[in-house]
């Protein structure tokens, strides 16, 4: 850890670990690949969740591998879902073809202002839970292990034959999605994609690692930083990463732009990724952390030292080329979901619960 000793360890931010580890695959004794019997519960303001739904699309699984989305405000009693009118659910919602989640544009045109927390908006604001009613989150980790104390936690990949958890750990749920074990379901275009390709499991590794203690998790010991101390000595650390990240991509770019010239953006951007000439699962991981930087990070986090778009051209032309370039990313970025659920949520950090309109655009055209 960089700048200033920290004396008081109880004021730094701690990530408590995840309590369901299991996988899927041919080879297990419960858990075997399956169309339809796997469930997937998020929340769109989550990057966590939102890294398991962008895999979920990159790999044809959305007519495989189901999904509910719980409302963006996160209240005193945790996550909860909305109630259908009669029962009735929308399966156009769970199994589109896109991979999309909820209607981004239908979200993103309400002024947040005018939306309340109770806003009760049916593939707007989240959906129902179409397999046992249940109105919270938490009553699924209830039925999974009675006597769970834990933290209810989104993702969740469920098992509807055995009506339990089988991961709440995003990463391991990737993995799952990313495997060999759903591809008699799916296209075969999509078994040709490969998120953790073997030749660059090690590069992607170490990516991973740092970037995850250092940006994913940077960010958070920075915005639940209990003391002042503590704070800016993670907001140096977060932002001595994120100019280490922009050098890498500097570094990346500079040599596409030798071998293709500076005027043939098209061919640059199409090999322009965090690892290797393709999309990887280091590209999957970062996203969701860069997305919400200027949205919230900046500001409710007190992560001000800077702005992607501002300040980082390198991680900035990155992250536009994804996500304009790459239907699942975009499609499962919901900008207002972000804004509302972050700004709502934590009222120990923003007491009043103002939503700030920027910045605008909430990204750049390309």
């Amino acid at each position: 850890m960089s700048g200033k000793s920290i004396s008081n360890r109880k004021d730094e931010f701690k990530r408590q670990p995840s309590s369901f580890r299991e996988i899927i695959s041919v080879d297990h004794p419960v858990y075997k690949p399956a169309k339809g019997r796997y469930w997937l519960y998020v929340a769109l303001s989550c990057p966590w969740a939102q890294r398991t739904l962008i895999t979920r699309a990159l790999k044809g699984l959305a007519p495989v591998i189901g999904c509910s989305v719980v409302h963006w405000h996160l209240d005193d009693k945790g996550w909860r879902f909305l109630q259908a009118p009669n029962g009735e659910t929308n399966e156009r919602h769970w199994f589109n073809i896109a991979g999309g989640i909820i209607s981004a544009t239908a979200s993103s045109s309400t002024p947040v202002a005018g939306v309340d927390n109770n806003a009760h908006r049916l593939l707007i604001d989240g959906t129902n839970e179409p397999h046992y009613g249940y109105k919270r989150l938490s009553e699924l980790y209830i039925r999974a292990e009675s006597n769970y104390n834990g933290r209810v936690t989104v993702p969740i990949l469920w098992d509807l034959k055995t009506c339990t958890i089988v991961n709440n750990e995003s990463s391991d749920i990737i993995r799952i999605m990313n495997s060999s074990a759903f591809d008699e379901f799916v296209s075969e275009q999509h078994h040709q994609i490969d998120l953790v390709p073997l030749h660059l499991e090690a590069q992607i590794a170490k990516f991973n690692s740092w970037v995850y203690d250092g940006i994913n998790n940077g960010v958070y010991k920075v915005g639940f930083a209990k003391s002042a101390e503590v704070y800016e000595s993670e907001v140096t650390t977060l932002f001595q990463n994120l100019d280490r990240l922009e050098n890498h991509l500097e570094e990346k770019y500079t040599k596409l732009e030798a071998e293709y010239g500076k005027n043939n953006k098209n061919k640059i951007l199409a090999r322009f990724f965090a690892i290797g000439d393709t999309l990887t699962e280091a590209d999957v991981r970062l996203y969701p952390t860069i997305i919400r930087f200027d949205l919230v990070y900046h500001q409710h986090f007190k992560c001000n030292l800077g702005t992607i778009r501002d300040d980082y051209p390198y991680i900035y032309t990155w992250l536009r080329s994804i996500y304009w370039c790459y239907g699942p990313f975009q499609h499962t970025t919901d900008f207002n979901h972000i804004k509302l659920g972050y700004t709502r949520s934590q009222p120990r950090i923003n007491l009043l619960g103002i939503t700030p309109l920027g910045p605008k655009p909430d990204i750049q055209p390309l």
